[in-house]
Formats: C-alpha cells, structure tokens, sequence
C-alpha cells in the first residue's frame, strides 16, 4: 500500500514538471544542426523529475550520464550527425538549384 502511494506521488510529480522548467534548448531554431536536442531535452526532463523526488537517485543519473562511455558514445552521434545535416544541406541546395535551372528555367 505504501509502495504504490509512493509510486502515484512520484508520477504526479513527474507529470507536473513541464518543459520549460528545464531549461531547453529550443529545437527550432532554423540552423541547427544538432539532431540532439530532443533526446537532451527528455533526458533533462526526468533527471530534474527525478532530482525532485530524490536527489541521491538524480546524482546517480548525473554520474552515469557523465560516464566516459556515454559522452564518448553521444561525441560520436553528435559528429557524425552534423555531418549527415551538412550532407543534407547540400543535397537540398543542389536539388532546389536544379529545380530552378532545369525545370523552372531560371
């Protein structure tokens, strides 16, 4: 029985902290090139939900996040994602050249 009131305060409190609280950073922004941010901003979403109910648990994820293994794996991801961003790019550049200069005939 105490478990599971335990268990609805936590999730009351988890569903009662929103977004902005964290302090995110905005996913819009027109060049961004980090394909990141959405995971970034749910990550920072539980820990601080987390942090709320229980600190020594937030202080584990924070050290588990700052983990050698995870920031070398999330450097990585964040390379070789901006690099596919500037691939896409250009191929978004050379497609609307092309579309002007042949089909449109600019």
């Amino acid at each position: 029985m105490l478990q599971s009131r335990v268990l609805v305060i936590a999730l009351i409190l988890l569903l009662g902290t929103t977004l902005p609280e964290v302090h995110s950073k905005s996913i819009f922004e027109k060049d961004r090139r980090d394909w990141l941010v959405i995971p970034d901003a749910i990550a920072a979403y539980i820990y601080e939900s987390v942090n709320k109910i229980s600190p020594k648990v937030g202080q584990f994820l924070m050290d588990a996040a700052q983990a050698p293994i995870v920031t070398s794996t999330r450097n990585f991801l964040l390379r070789e994602t901006t690099k596919l961003s500037i691939l896409a790019e250009q191929l978004m550049e050379k497609i609307k050249n092309l579309w002007y200069t042949k089909v449109l005939g600019y």
